[in-house]
């Protein structure tokens, strides 16, 4: 019928009945993905709904955000951002690297930004800092906690004091409108069962820890740091950044 489009999706996504399938795939070819309908919904980097608003809508209600400490989008480094001259920048998270760039020219500071794949040691060979998202920033922040220098989530709420919302959850104008509405409330109500249900909750978790590799402490403790529900507070958050950061001055949140 139709197609979603990992770790920190997994609270939505877990178990979806048939006749959904999920689409794996990073951040930023899932934009791709909804603007040539090879999927009907995905969360996105923010700063891809900011690029593309003319082409897409926004859903209500659920988002990959954080509110301060965020533990996937961490800057990486041997020295204090203040002494980098220039920074490794992935290439799969356009909002993450628009908001590593924005926060360190808030600090008045002005770096180099490098375009690499998101490998450490090699970003770090290269530049100063390097910065990482996703399932690498959790795996490289265990094995070398010692080098991170900023938590991008945590930096956003220090310096605005809103969430940050990193991906939003947007599909294409021409999207089927009943599909969609029936898409937006499954996954509303697996986040409602993730929320209130401690087995559904421990299931998740278990499933996330053996996929991944990473224990199932740590993907509790990240579950507690990412912020799924899109509320009034994080609607302040997304709207700020994508006025400030993006120079998008208007969109619209669909009704569902």
């Amino acid at each position: 019928m139709g197609r979603v489009a990992f770790v920190n999706c997994d609270p939505l996504y877990h178990d979806l009945p048939p006749p959904w399938e999920v689409l794996p795939a990073p951040p930023s070819w899932l934009t791709g993905h909804i603007l040539r309908k090879d999927c009907l919904l995905a969360p996105i980097p923010t700063a891809d709904f900011a690029k593309y608003s003319d082409q897409l809508q926004l859903l209500p209600d659920i988002c990959i955000g954080s509110t301060g400490t965020v533990g996937s989008v961490l800057l990486f480094g041997d020295r204090d951002p203040s002494q980098m001259r220039d920074i490794a920048l992935p290439t799969d998270s356009a909002t993450s690297r628009k908001l590593c760039m924005w926060l360190l020219q808030q600090m008045g500071l002005n770096p180099r930004p490098v375009n690499m794949g998101p490998d450490l040691g090699q970003m770090l060979d290269r530049c100063d800092g390097a910065l990482l998202i996703g399932d690498r920033a959790l795996d490289e922040s265990a094995r070398h906690p010692e080098l991170i220098r900023m938590d991008l989530g945590q930096a956003w709420l220090e310096l605005t004091g809103f969430p940050m919302v990193f991906a939003v959850y947007a599909a294409h104008r021409d999207a089927p409108p009943e599909m969609l509405r029936e898409a937006h409330k499954l996954l509303r109500t697996q986040l409602e069962s993730f929320e209130s249900s401690p087995t559904v909750r421990d299931s998740v978790i278990r499933a996330t820890s053996t996929r991944s590799g990473f224990s199932e402490e740590r993907i509790e403790q990240y579950f507690g740091e990412v912020v799924h529900r899109l509320d009034s507070l994080g609607e302040k958050g997304l709207k700020h950044f994508l006025e400030e950061v993006c120079a998008l001055p208007s969109y619209q949140i669909v009704d569902l």
